[in-house]
């Protein structure tokens, strides 16, 4: 039996029209957050529970572990938990309209980061620009515009924070465009966010600032002015200073650590590990770049996050990018790369696929996405399927109502968090048409029609193609519809470089 296509009235639509799916936030509160986070043992205990919704709302945490408390009105839970095990508690949230449930777990033990971390990073938007004041206007504007109420978390530091070695730790120091880095953690922290920062085992980082190692047992090191500041600096110094920065980053309030160099080699990778488990605080511990895959069971056993690619740029293609940014990846070179990591995806451990161009980007100089409203459907998307870790790339006090419905479909991100954290297979690649589906801890199946060709194209899965047998549901995510029950099998119209994203679920006898 060949189905009926799925042919969405987008389909009509001009390539560059921004089109906008999801539907609008319901007033009545609607929990998000990730149903499953880890702590270990002793360590601080930050979460907010994200939920959309009329304020003011109250919360409730039923079955809370010794030592943890929850700001009724925000939905913030914070403390320490010393005893390792599992706990199961229930969350709640209320306003005037009416209420959601959530069973939520909490793991004390030595995993963290149970599902991909979801934030905001500096580099695609500001690079060497990003300083104190448009670092606090994100971290405001996440919390002003909602996103945090989606489960967005992070605010990350890039690099060229950077000031010179010392203090009483003889730890990095910022320089002057972060004037008070405790204080922009604590701020950070005021709005219900965690702070990251940015740096690398090198003598120096890719923007030639003091990086983690030195030649003088001091941690100085020899300014080198003009293009060679980049070539001889970049390179691992006699002497480490891992745990001295730990400290720090630990005293400021960090809570995420980008660690930027190649080829990310064991020793180096461990060593910081080890600092950061020593430190007395969960930061997640996030390498790049461009990992080099046989050491994938390295990266897996001490990382939270590693990056699969090189960076990342606003095209579909690199064949499309300006010679100066030949070096680069566009959004389909990324997919070829990413595929491989699949096997070494689960919690606590996710393969980075680099982070989000969507919004405005411009390493320094921010101009609107170049990729068309379509490719970035599919970015979304991809990065769901894969469970990538998400951190947004533009402005966020400049976000457009466009970007931000991208980045506030509450099912299209549960596929992200789900608690299973598999990594979607692709089982169909037959010229213009791909297919990815990924195990859900539900039972059901995340799937992906994607169409990278020019033209519209009919992509059909046949329920066995998936290991699926009789009536299933089917489930529009960015649409948040019901598209019926099919029996053997599903077709859509796709728009070129665009997705259809389903789910499927076992239909109801």
């Amino acid at each position: 039996m060949t189905p009926k296509t799925y042919t969405p009235k987008e389909t009509k639509l001009e390539p560059n029209t921004p089109y906008i799916l999801t539907p609008k936030e319901l007033p009545k509160p609607q929990i998000n957050c990730a149903k499953v986070f880890g702590v270990r043992p002793g360590n601080p205990f930050i979460f907010n529970i994200a939920t959309t919704g009329t304020r003011p709302m109250n919360f409730e945490a039923q079955n809370l572990p010794d030592g943890l408390s929850l700001d009724k009105q925000t939905g913030q839970i914070t403390g320490k938990i010393e005893k390792a095990g599992e706990y199961s508690i229930k969350l709640k949230a209320t306003n005037s309209l009416g209420s959601d449930n959530r069973d939520f777990k909490i793991v004390v033990g030595e995993k963290i980061a149970l599902t991909p971390p979801m934030g905001w990073n500096s580099w695609n938007c500001w690079a060497q620009n990003v300083s104190d004041k448009n670092v606090r206007a994100s971290a405001k504007a996440m919390a002003v515009s909602g996103l945090i109420n989606h489960g967005w978390t992070y605010i990350n530091i890039d690099d060229t924070w950077q000031g010179k070695r010392g203090g009483p730790l003889n730890a990095i120091q910022p320089n002057d465009k972060f004037p008070d880095m405790k204080a922009l953690c604590d701020y950070i922290h005021s709005l219900g966010l965690k702070p990251g920062i940015y740096s690398t085992p090198w003598v120096t980082s890719y923007g030639g600032f003091v990086g983690g190692s030195s030649d003088n047992e001091d941690g100085s090191w020899e300014k080198i002015e003009g293009y060679d500041k980049y070539q001889k600096n970049h390179r691992l110094g006699k002497y480490s200073f891992d745990t001295n920065d730990a400290q720090q980053y630990t005293q400021w309030g960090f809570d995420y650590l980008k660690y930027d160099w190649n080829p990310n080699d064991e020793n180096h990778t461990k060593s910081m590990a080890d600092a950061l488990r020593a430190s007395g605080r969960d930061i997640i511990y996030s390498l790049s770049n461009d990992a080099p895959f046989r050491n994938a069971a390295v990266y897996e056993k001490w990382c939270n996050c590693w990056r699969t690619t090189g960076d990342i740029r606003d095209a579909w293609s690199k064949k499309s990018l300006p010679k100066e940014d030949s070096w680069a990846n566009g959004l389909i070179d990324i997919w070829q790369l990413h595929l491989k990591w699949e096997p070494f995806c689960g919690p606590g451990h996710w393969p980075d696929a680099d982070m989000l161009v969507v919004g405005k980007v411009g390493w320094g100089t921010p101009h609107p996405s170049k990729l068309t409203p379509d490719e970035q459907y599919t970015h979304i998307s991809l990065w769901c399927l894969w469970s990538c870790p998400l951190l947004i790339g533009c402005p966020l006090d400049q976000i457009d109502d466009f970007t931000r419905n991208l980045l506030t479909n509450d099912e299209v991100l549960a596929i992200n968090q789900d608690t299973l954290g598999k990594m979607a297979k692709q089982i169909v690649n037959e010229g213009n048409a791909r297919v990815l589906v990924k195990e859900l801890d539900d039972g059901s199946k995340a799937v992906g029609l994607f169409n990278t060709g020019d033209e519209i194209l009919g992509i059909k899965i046949t329920w066995e193609q998936i290991g699926l047998k009789g009536s299933q549901a089917i489930h529009d995510l960015w649409r948040q519809k019901n598209i019926g029950t099919y029996k053997d099998g599903f077709e859509a119209a796709v728009r070129p470089h665009g997705v259809i994203l389903v789910k499927i679920s076992q239909s109801p006898k």
